[in-house]
């Protein structure tokens, strides 16, 4: 006779808290992304950038955001959007394109983990964009 297996027995452990650094393009916006791919929080979520990087039109130091310095909690497949800049803005004022940043963070069992993130930005470069008003 066969066995029952409940719906609790298939499922896998949770995986630990996995953070990274993304780039997301979305209308001809580039944006950093936070994200939380594990099932469990992160804690104490750094993000440490290898040089400057200027957005907002070339006004702002992005990589001191407070957001990127100090980020206690970040839950569970959580994403933190941070507009980095219009890509025309960004790419006429010639900033750097190579982006890298360490990412570090604990997990609820108090184990450190980092990771290290490389990003071209001029891959978006050439990408059209469709500024198309939300309520189109």
């Amino acid at each position: 006779m066969p066995v029952a297996v409940t719906e609790h027995e298939h499922r896998h452990p949770p995986r630990e808290a996995d953070v990274i650094l993304d780039v997301e393009l979305e209308r001809g916006l580039l944006f950093l992304v936070v994200r939380n791919l594990g099932d469990l929080p992160a804690h104490s979520v750094r993000v440490r950038f290898g040089q400057p990087l200027h957005g907002l039109g070339g006004e702002k130091r992005v990589d001191r955001l407070q957001i990127f310095r100090r980020l206690e909690f970040l839950g569970p497949h959580r994403r933190i959007h941070v507009f980095l800049d219009r890509t025309a803005l960004f790419f006429g004022r010639e900033e750097p394109t190579e982006l890298v940043v360490t990412v570090t963070w604990r997990t609820d069992e108090d184990h450190r983990r980092r990771r290290e993130i490389r990003h071209d930005l001029a891959a978006y470069r050439d990408i059209p964009d469709l500024e198309v008003p939300n309520d189109a």
